[in-house]
């Protein structure tokens, strides 16, 4: 015979996995630790929380890329915004969500409506209605988010054409602490490729700041 506890059903457990990003390492993370208390807030356990530098136009950022391989089924991926997520082109970014669904998880936005959880309790035309809706309202986030740098590229453009025809643009500065990371990296002896990985960067700009920099670099004599 049950007792009254033994007839107890818990509730399932809510599991998330916090992403955190911004672009350069200029930008600070901190203001995105309030996401921690509005996730707990909202009745779940974070199991791990995922933070990096690095440009949402990528697709191959590295721990975005180990939260996907830590993902459970069950599991949702919880980011401050879309954009944190991805500012990818339309069709990849469609490819980045897929990836998490593939885990058997779900992404969580503030702002993002999510009826995945009422599409998963109806039935028939319901589900549809509600499937498709959910799916229309992801597909605009994204491109949103994707619609979003591209206006803030053309504003820059237009900015440093404004600049140059007053003679005022003095051109990019150099991400310093991005170069020294790449020379330390390849003073320790980590190639070109693992050099571009761990200091979060393309290998065309480790080549360039190596070529630049390197101790064995020839020096120029002047004229």
């Amino acid at each position: 015979m049950q007792t009254p506890e033994s007839s107890i059903v818990m509730p399932p457990i809510k599991i998330a996995r916090v992403y955190m990003r911004v672009s350069t390492d200029d930008q600070d993370l901190s203001r995105q630790d309030a996401l921690l208390d509005e996730t707990r807030s909202a009745g779940y356990y974070i199991a791990a929380v995922y933070r990096e530098k690095a440009s949402g136009t990528r697709p191959d950022r590295p721990e975005l890329l180990r939260l996907i391989g830590d993902l459970q089924p069950g599991e949702v991926v919880v980011a401050e915004k879309m954009d944190r997520i991805s500012r990818l082109p339309l069709p990849e970014a469609e490819k980045l969500v897929a990836s998490i669904r593939a885990r058997g998880a779900r992404l969580v936005v503030p702002g993002v409506i999510d009826l995945s959880e009422l599409a998963a309790e109806a039935k028939g035309t319901s589900r549809v209605v509600l499937e498709s809706v959910q799916e229309m309202l992801l597909k605009l986030a994204l491109q949103m988010a994707r619609d979003d740098y591209e206006e803030r590229r053309e504003r820059q453009r237009q900015g440093i054409e404004l600049a140059k025809r007053a003679r005022r643009y003095t051109g990019r500065k150099a991400d310093t602490k991005t170069h020294d990371r790449i020379l330390a990296l390849r003073n320790a002896g980590h190639s070109i490729v693992a050099t571009a990985k761990l200091a979060g960067c393309s290998a065309s700009l480790v080549k360039l700041v190596w070529a630049r920099h390197r101790p064995d670099r020839p020096s120029q004599s002047t004229p």
